[in-house]
């Protein structure tokens, strides 16, 4: 009996224990739900919007003034895709087209970050071939849309421009037709705009029926595209700022990455010697945006990475460093990667002031010449203006970037 009124003593007793325990973790308990509930509901960040833009670009020899267009204007009609308020993600890509019998048919370079290795190819484009009057377009757009590494991303705003002044081969028996292209392209999800240069007419039909196809846009410019090219007095000033900036830049990576690294410099170098001090003002604006920061410092960018807090700069092999680090004390690497950072920042930041100043002596200079609105600059902005909003991108400026 006493051995009974013992065991349920001790029961009784657990239970008071086991309640008392519970009431006093309950708060405990229930901070723990709510912290594990806020976590759960924190907003998830917005993924960066992203653009794809394909030239399809008419390289025979009545394409000359245009094909010198594009060369001078490039880096402001990527300025102007980058002035949307969201700062997008921008990878740019080129398909060159001539006709059958010439030096080439078609040549593609995929979509990158590195418009300078593109842009770099596109000073290599020499206005020769042709002569027959119709050309390759159906093979270039084939082309643009099939051997091109689009996202199938729905959210990212992908187009093509073609731009010529000849209606396609439709004679060709062994190619793909243009309205067969164009339904891929939609399936794709890819708008598909037309540029006439000229006033063949023969190539109008053509090039509105392939912008009403590929649900994009038809308009017309002149020989020379109608671009708004102006020299201002803080060229030459933006262009040496730039220039001290890419001096900022220091890479890591093996062997690989470094061959890779060495072909953009390659090409920073070839634009620096060959470009005029207005097309380097343009490319110099477009890389002080946010979504020209790919463009200018490429892959494994040793600075960005390590202040970014992305890499750990004792984590880096001594022979994946750049060379003039690899001797360094790891505190006296890492004081001039902060150096470098620093002056980068300043750099950034006169460039940016600089190139407020440059657009708004444009903008002066076109209001007070009439306007531009027939220019290649504007058409192609109100495109991307209107085609962009479907993805989120918001564009609030009046006119183009120049």
């Amino acid at each position: 009996m006493k051995q009974n009124t013992f065991n349920s003593k001790m029961i009784v007793l657990a239970l008071v224990v086991a309640t008392a325990t519970g009431i006093a973790a309950f708060p405990m308990m229930q901070k723990a739900k709510a912290t594990q509930t806020v976590k759960t509901t924190l907003p998830v960040p917005a993924q960066k919007h992203r653009i794809e833009v394909v030239f399809v670009l008419d390289t025979t020899s009545s394409m000359s003034g245009l094909i010198q267009a594009a060369k001078e204007k490039i880096w402001s009609i990527a300025t102007t895709m980058a002035s949307a308020q969201e700062n997008p993600d921008i990878r740019m890509g080129l398909v060159a087209f001539r006709d059958r019998g010439d030096a080439y048919i078609t040549r593609s370079y995929d979509l990158s970050h590195d418009l300078d290795s593109m842009y770099a190819s596109l000073m290599d484009f020499r206005a020769q071939g042709g002569g027959d009057g119709p050309e390759s377009v159906n093979q270039a757009l084939y082309d643009a849309v099939h051997d091109i590494s689009w996202s199938a991303d729905s959210n990212v705003y992908k187009t093509v421009f073609l731009v010529g002044d000849a209606p396609p081969h439709m004679d060709y028996h062994n190619d793909v037709k243009y309205p067969v292209t164009l339904q891929a392209a939609a399936r794709k999800g890819i708008i598909v705009n037309a540029i006439q240069s000229g006033q063949h007419q023969h190539t109008r039909p053509a090039w509105r029926e392939i912008a009403a196809l590929g649900q994009g846009e038809y308009f017309q410019v002149e020989d020379s595209g109608n671009a708004v090219a102006v020299a201002t007095p803080f060229d030459e000033d933006l262009s040496a700022l730039a220039a001290e900036l890419e001096d900022t830049r220091l890479y890591f990576g093996d062997e690989e990455t470094k061959k890779a690294q060495k072909a953009k410099l390659d090409a920073n170098a070839r634009l620096r010697k060959e470009l005029s001090s207005e097309a380097l003002a343009r490319r110099d604006t477009f890389n002080s945006t946010a979504s020209g920061k790919a463009n200018l410092l490429g892959e494994s960018e040793l600075v960005d990475a390590v202040t970014s807090g992305r890499v750990e700069l004792d984590e880096i092999e001594e022979e994946n460093l750049p060379s003039s680090l690899q001797a360094m004390a790891p505190a006296e690497a890492q004081e001039v990667i902060e150096q470098k950072a620093k002056r980068r920042d300043e750099l950034q930041r006169e460039i940016r002031k600089l190139s407020a100043s440059r657009s708004q002596f444009i903008k002066e200079k076109v209001e007070a010449e009439g306007g531009a609105d027939d220019s290649l600059d504007e058409k192609i902005y109100r495109a991307v203006k209107d085609q962009a909003a479907g993805i989120g991108l918001t564009y609030e400026s009046d006119s183009a970037s120049y």
